[in-house]
């Protein structure tokens, strides 16, 4: 059996049926040819060692995913290439008058070197794959780092990093701060960026919709916060309000759960933005409570919030705090007398609220 004139009867064979192959022939002739070497020499001696550096076939598997192929084409190949290799060891056969054993005994040879073959183009595919998976997750890392940087990356290095990431650069996005965990994260939409990697993981989520569900459903076992949506050159703001809140959440401020949404916990965020100047608010503030005891301040600060944010009279103020009105209107006799015309001046009372408001979330013990 004549190798050259063989290894093109059979790139014929399957340039018929497989016509873009016909773009890299020589290729695919080269690997065919290789292919039938390695068969004789198989059968001439079934006990030699294959060549480690001859990678034809590695290649061509790699070449299949740089083309943006699956293998089918490449096994159909490697089938229609067994068919006609197999018509001319029975016409050699049959010139030669070999016996059926010696047929038999060639027939499951070409079989297991076909398989030793696609074997081959499948590792090749495989690594060209996961080598174009790790490239891609390096850029999308590094479009990550200049998306949460500070100071904020120049724009124009951010869009051509997303560029080189493959990924389109959305109107709006949101940053998911996450707790470090064992447990699996396998089922993010492909367009999410991730660093698990990192000490503090988070992800970044491009036209976030209902982030907060299916991060549920998709990482569970892992504590999250969801943050505010903003405009791409704003994603380290609202990565910043995300961990924010995953603090708050771990110092009992907020409460404990698996997933929280910046977007339901904005006031305490806004009140506790800077904590030593939430501690000066509320001291400040406040200061004519100081003198009493710790009962008295407790009371007259429970009934002045309700008495502030109800606006309503003292049976309402009473019904939320479960005392007799009389009780209520006692309480806000003392409340005037301490704080004097603030208690009815409109900035003053919001001053008061809020500073109010600050003191219950600060104090945690």
């Amino acid at each position: 059996m004549e190798v050259a004139p063989v290894s093109v009867s059979i790139f014929e064979a399957i340039e018929k049926s497989i016509p873009e192959y016909s773009q890299f022939r020589d290729n695919v002739v080269d690997g065919i040819r290789q292919a039938l070497v390695k068969f004789v020499d198989r059968i001439a001696d079934p006990d030699s060692a294959g060549d480690p550096h001859d990678d034809i076939h590695r290649k061509l598997g790699a070449w299949e995913f740089k083309s943006g192929r699956s293998l089918d084409s490449l096994q159909a190949a490697y089938r229609i290439g067994a068919r006609v290799a197999w018509r001319h060891v029975c016409a050699f056969a049959e010139r030669r008058e070999l016996s059926l054993h010696l047929m038999s005994v060639l027939g499951e040879a070409m079989i297991a070197h076909v398989d030793e073959l696609v074997s081959l183009s499948v590792e090749g595919y495989a690594a060209a794959q996961a080598s174009a998976a790790g490239t891609l997750e390096r850029k999308r890392r590094k479009l990550m780092e200049l998306l949460v940087g500070d100071p904020a990356s120049n724009w124009q290095a951010v869009l051509d990093a997303a560029q080189a990431a493959a990924w389109p650069m959305p109107d709006r996005l949101c940053a998911v701060a996450l707790e470090p965990s064992a447990a699996p994260a396998d089922d993010l939409p492909p367009d999410v960026l991730v660093n698990f990697e990192d000490a503090t993981p988070y992800l970044l989520v491009p036209n976030p919709a209902a982030v907060s569900r299916w991060v549920r459903g998709a990482l569970p076992g892992w504590r999250a916060a969801v943050g505010v949506p903003v405009a791409p050159a704003d994603a380290r703001k609202s990565l910043a309000c995300a961990r924010r809140v995953l603090a708050l959440a771990k110092e009992k401020v907020l409460p404990d759960r698996p997933v929280l949404d910046c977007a339901d916990h904005l006031v305490e965020l806004t009140v506790l933005a800077d904590e030593v100047l939430a501690r000066q608010l509320a001291e400040r503030a406040l200061a004519p409570l100081a003198p009493l005891t710790d009962r008295q301040r407790t009371k007259l600060a429970e009934t002045l919030l309700v008495w502030l944010s109800a606006r309503g009279g003292a049976p309402e103020v009473a019904a939320r705090l479960q005392v007799h009105p009389q009780t209520v209107r006692y309480r806000v006799n003392q409340l005037d007398e301490l704080f004097g015309d603030r208690m009815h001046d409109a900035e003053e009372r919001f001053t008061l609220e809020l500073a109010l408001r600050a003191h219950y979330l600060l104090d945690r013990d």
